[in-house]
């Protein structure tokens, strides 16, 4: 059965218009781009859309390539001090010369709708609240809401990234799966897949996973997304596990709206934690 991440998505961005009209604040993004990266230009724009949709606000900050860290650090400095802008967002990759986790860590963590400062990280190690990043969110709510069990199952996550990987093992641990985490250096990658009851994979590999590395009604969870012929593609090799998978998602329309939904959703969480509004 697919799973289908685009109409499962469209219901929590309708719940989440129908919550920010409610309130009388404009909720407002701030989204922080350095250089021209095209694949990142198009990442920024479909942000912006989406937060219009909802009733969100955006405002994107375009600086050039060789800007200086020092200058970034400013503007996220003011981005904090700003009452009126709800949520920071960097969009990644950052050039060469800034450090990433540098200006992640200056995020104001009741802003960090990525889930990637250190606060945020550390709280989710630890399974307490936090602003959790969006992909790893979004890929249990795609699962709990068709109602595939992850207590007690085998769950196998190929990839290790703070983005994907690592939070979206701990989100596991959490729902009480017993989960192993696999990645380049890992040894026999088909004896652990072979076994495992889910498997989510975050490798930009295409079609990395075959038929033969699976388990008969396995589910399978493909965060990746390829370009390769002009065509789109995860790091699933769909065509050959989906006679094989209970479930799978495609790609697109699969992990990718609900990362933007969940985005959404960490704004208005953002937005509730600034004004004492969550319990």
């Amino acid at each position: 059965m697919i799973l289908d991440g685009f109409t499962t998505a469209q219901v929590i961005r309708t719940k989440i218009s129908e919550e920010v009209s409610r309130y009388k604040d404009i909720i407002t993004l701030a989204i922080l781009m350095v250089g021209k990266n095209q694949a990142s230009q198009i990442y920024v724009r479909n942000k912006e859309k989406a937060c219009e949709e909802v009733g969100i606000k955006t405002k994107v900050y375009q600086f050039d390539e060789n800007i200086s860290q020092k200058e970034v650090l400013k503007m996220i400095d003011e981005c904090n001090k700003d009452d009126s802008i709800n949520g920071i967002l960097v969009q990644l990759p950052l050039p060469g010369h800034i450090n990433e986790e540098d200006v992640l860590d200056r995020i104001d963590p009741k802003k960090d709708v990525d889930g990637l400062n250190l606060v945020n990280q550390g709280k989710l190690a630890l399974g307490k609240k936090c602003i959790e990043p969006a992909t790893a969110r979004g890929v249990i709510t795609l699962l709990k809401n068709n109602n595939i069990e992850l207590y007690g199952k085998n769950v196998v996550v190929i990839g290790r990234s703070k983005l994907v990987g690592k939070p979206l093992a701990l989100l596991m641990l959490q729902e009480n799966a017993t989960v192993t985490v696999c990645h380049s250096k890992t040894q026999n990658l088909k004896d652990f897949t072979k076994k495992a009851d889910i498997i989510c994979i975050a490798i930009g590999q295409p079609k990395f996973l075959t038929g033969d590395m699976i388990k008969r009604d396995s589910v399978i969870v493909d965060v990746g997304i390829n370009r390769v012929a002009g065509t789109l593609c995860g790091d699933v090799d769909f065509d050959d596990c989906k006679e094989i998978a209970s479930y799978i998602t495609p790609v697109p329309k699969g992990v990718g709206p609900m990362t933007i939904a969940t985005l959404l959703q960490n704004v208005l969480k953002c937005y509730k934690i600034q004004k004492n509004l969550l319990d």
